[in-house]
């Protein structure tokens, strides 16, 4: 739980010193909001996709991915976002977000490389999208996100193509090639939070078909995922199909490496953070948007 002297919560006060960067996360934590600054509504205003968070109704973590046209989000007051959207049938989030919820999300724009995160309480706002009250608003850095632009294609409801306990052969060669992949956790106090992790083709590997393995690069030195899997190992992972429009959703537990020999031998990583998998859903037309080839971002090690 977060106290009027500080924005985090005891995992994340306990992730920032383990790295040694409690003073910077004092300074970061300054930008963490509670309401939503007219530059952010506006950005969400513009944004054809969401990644939202949450637990489904058997309490595993899953991160999904949502989409419309322009002006499908929409900010009317400084604490609410309304989703003119909602999880289709095959999503396994679809129905824990037909009741009251607690949910983390994240919108990027890949072509201007910016993105933020929203996380708060979410409600179904009885036209078949969603009403997200704000507790957390961050504005991240543009840091690792590789630059796309998306085209619109002809696309019909998402809808799975597999689903499993582990990872098949064909879903760890698009591990293999994933260059980025997006993260939901959960706090002590059930709180969720959504982030994104990039990086050159490889940085993320499936090293079983059960077990997920990715570096941590420096960031903003919040550390609101791992500080959460401090304390819940619980976490959902969404890789985009950036050609296809189809989406991999990956759930299970993480635990992060802090060790200097989990890191030896990958540039640029602080750390480790492997994930144990327990479920796995690979979805078909999970957006109506493909996206043209990236242009890495120049932050990524090398």
């Amino acid at each position: 739980m977060t106290t009027a002297a500080t924005p985090y919560h005891p995992g994340e006060r306990t992730a920032q010193a383990r790295a040694g960067r409690t003073e910077r996360a004092d300074h970061a934590g300054r930008s963490i909001r509670t309401t939503i600054p007219t530059v952010a509504a506006r950005f969400l205003g513009e944004r054809r996709t969401v990644v939202i968070g949450a637990a489904d109704l058997d309490g595993r973590v899953w991160a999904t991915q949502l989409a419309g046209p322009a002006g499908f989000l929409q900010a009317p007051d400084e604490r609410t976002l309304t989703v003119a959207a909602h999880p289709a049938q095959a999503d396994p989030l679809a129905e824990a977000l037909t009741r009251p919820a607690r949910v983390g999300t994240i919108a990027l724009d890949a072509a201007g490389r910016r993105r933020m995160r929203l996380n708060g309480r979410s409600r179904p706002d009885g036209r078949g999208g969603l009403e997200i009250t704000a507790e957390e608003v961050v504005s991240n850095c543009p840091k690792y996100i590789q630059r796309r632009t998306p085209q619109d294609r002809p696309a019909g409801p998402p809808r799975a193509v597999a689903s499993g306990a582990v990872l098949t052969t064909a879903q760890r060669l698009a591990v293999a090639t994933s260059d980025t992949f997006f993260i939901a956790s959960t706090g002590p106090d059930g709180s969720v939070d959504a982030s994104h992790r990039g990086g050159l083709p490889g940085f993320l590997q499936a090293v079983a078909p059960d077990r997920l393995r990715w570096p941590e690069y420096p960031g903003n030195s919040m550390f609101l995922t791992l500080g959460n899997l401090e304390l819940d190992p619980r976490a959902g992972l969404l890789l985009p199909d950036w050609e296809t429009g189809g989406a991999l959703l990956v759930t299970g537990e993480a635990r992060t490496d802090w060790s200097e020999e989990a890191r030896q031998g990958v540039p640029g990583a602080e750390r480790m953070v492997e994930l144990a998998v327990t479920g796995v859903l690979e979805l078909a037309d999970a957006t109506p948007l493909t996206w043209t080839d990236p242009e890495y971002s120049p932050a990524i090690p090398r």
